[in-house]
C-alpha cells in the first residue's frame, strides 16, 4: 500500500507470493513468521469488537499536518470543504486546467484517489507535475480521519468519502461531469472502482493496485487470513464488473504491492484498456521514475477519451 514518505524501496520483497508448493517448509509453525501469522489470527478472533480497531491500525496510515500547499509551487488552486453523503465533513484541493492546455471545450477532470498514508500534502510534487504536463483539471481530497477531514477512516467510510468527492464536482459550474476521470492509487483504486460502480466515469487509471487485502494479508504473513478481515477492498471481483475505458499502470520493482498483482487486475478486466509498465519505479517514487512518458501516456489515455463531440472513445 502507499506511502508517501519516499523511503528506499526494498526491491527483494516484490515477488509473486501464490507461487509456494503446497505443503512447502515455509509454512510449518516452527518458522516464526507462520507463528507469528497464526498469533495474529488468533488476536483477531479473541479481541471480536476491537477487530476494526486493530485492522485500522495497519490499515491506514494517515498524518493531520498540512505541510505543503500547491500556491507553494506556483499552482493556483481552489481549497474546498464538502461533505459525504453520511455527513462527514472533508477537505480537498481544485486544480483547474492549464489555461490553453486542452482543446476546445471544457477540461476533463482528474479525481484523484490517493492511498493509505499522509494526505494531500505529501502528494503536492506529484500535483504539480500533473498540472504542467497533463490536460485536465485534478481534484484531489482526504479521506475521512486523513489531513483536515474529520472523523475516522473505514473501507465504507472511504466509498461515502469518494461518493461526495463526486457529487461534489457534479454540483461545480466549471466541471463537466461527462468528462470525469478517476485516478485510484494503490488502496485508492480500490476506492475508485467502487465509485466506478456507483457513478460511472468516463474513463478509469488505477496505479500500482492491488487485488485485495486479504491477498495482501497473505503476502505479508504468509497464510491467508483474509477471512477474518472484515476490511476486504476486492479490486479483483469488482474490475471484472467495470465496463469502461481502463489504464493500469504498475512499476516493475514495486517492493509493497507485487507487479503480478497489477497483472492480474489487467487481465481479469474487460476491454478497452491497456497495461503499461513504469520502468523501474517502486511503489511510491512512479511519477519520478516513470519520467516524461509516464505523464505523456496518462496524457494521452485522457485526450483519447474524448473526441470532438465530447463523447468517451476507447
Amino acid at each position: 500500500m502507499e506511502n508517501p514518505s519516499r523511503k528506499p524501496v526494498d526491491r527483494t520483497s516484490a515477488r509473486n507470493v501464490g507461487e509456494h508448493p503446497k505443503g512447502a517448509k515455509r509454512f510449518s509453525l516452527r518458522n516464526p513468521a507462520v507463528r507469528l501469522s497464526v498469533y495474529a489470527v488468533v488476536l483477531l478472533l479473541i479481541l471480536g469488537s476491537c477487530r476494526e480497531r486493530i485492522e485500522r491500525f495497519f490499515i491506514y496510515h494517515p498524518a493531520r499536518e498540512i505541510f505543503l500547499t500547491p500556491g507553494d509551487r506556483g499552482v493556483s488552486f481552489e481549497d474546498v470543504r464538502f461533505k459525504a453523503p453520511d455527513g462527514v465533513k472533508l477537505h480537498g484541493w481544485f486544480v483547474p486546467a492549464r489555461a490553453g492546455g486542452t482543446a476546445a471545450g471544457r477540461a476533463p477532470t482528474l479525481t484523484w484517489f490517493h492511498g493509505n498514508g499522509g494526505n494531500l500534502s505529501h502528494r503536492v510534487e506529484n500535483i504539480t507535475l500533473l498540472h504542467q504536463k497533463v490536460a485536465a483539471n485534478v481534484f484531489i481530497f482526504d479521506y475521512r480521519g486523513y489531513g483536515r477531514s474529520k472523523g475516522t477512516p473505514s473501507e465504507e467510510g472511504t466509498y461515502r468519502d469518494a461518493e461526495g468527492a463526486v457529487r461534489y464536482l457534479l454540483s461545480r459550474k466549471d466541471v463537466d461531469g461527462d468528462r470525469l476521470v478517476h485516478f485510484g492509487r494503490s488502496l485508492g483504486a480500490s476506492v475508485a472502482l467502487e465509485e466506478a460502480l456507483r457513478s460511472p466515469p468516463a474513463g478509469i487509471i488505477l496505479e500500482s493496485p492491488f487485488t485485495s487485502v486479504g491477498a495482501m494479508a497473505k503476502k505479508l504473513y504468509l497464510i491467508p487470513i483474509g477471512r477474518v478481515l472484515k476490511t476486504k477492498y476486492d479490486s479483483l471481483s469488482k474490475i471484472k464488473k467495470i465496463r469502461l475505458p481502463l489504464l493500469v499502470l504498475h512499476g516493475d520493482h514495486d517492493g509493497i504491492v507485487p507487479f503480478s498483482m497489477g497483472k492480474a487486475l489487467f487481465e481479469a478486466a474487460n476491454d478497452p484498456k491497456g497495461f503499461y509498465v513504469i520502468r523501474g519505479a517502486g511503489h511510491n517514487d512512479t511519477y519520478a521514475a516513470g519520467g516524461e512518458a509516464y505523464f505523456q501516456r496518462l496524457d494521452s489515455f485522457i485526450r483519447k477519451l474524448f473526441t470532438t463531440d465530447g463523447s468517451a472513445g476507447g
